[in-house]
């Protein structure tokens, strides 16, 4: 075993320390990632399919399908938008330490 104490030990390890490219790259990655899972969770729990969605937001299926897949970046009016009055739910963004 390599004796990692921390995950984010690993990343510095594997995806380079914070601040480098590759590192930037793979957190910006994560975040998409996680920002598509949530909107998924969130419009199953709404029992509404992408189609419907993107109906009721103005976007497409297919733009919908992106974000839940990590593969599209977002804009926060758009993620607003999305999320308050497609789903009907708060978005709510905290900067923490």
């Amino acid at each position: 075993m390599n004796n990692l104490t921390s995950f984010e030990e690993h990343l510095d390890k594997h995806r380079g320390k914070v601040g480098t490219e590759n590192r930037a790259k793979f957190d910006a990655d994560s975040l998409a990632f996680r920002i598509g899972i949530m909107l998924q969770e969130a419009r199953k729990e709404a029992k509404m399919t992408q189609e419907e969605l993107a109906d009721k937001t103005g976007t497409k299926k297919s733009y919908i399908s992106r974000i839940e897949s990590g593969k599209s970046d977002i804009q926060l009016s758009t993620f607003f938008r999305i999320i308050e009055i497609g789903l009907g739910r708060t978005l709510n963004i905290a900067i923490g330490q």
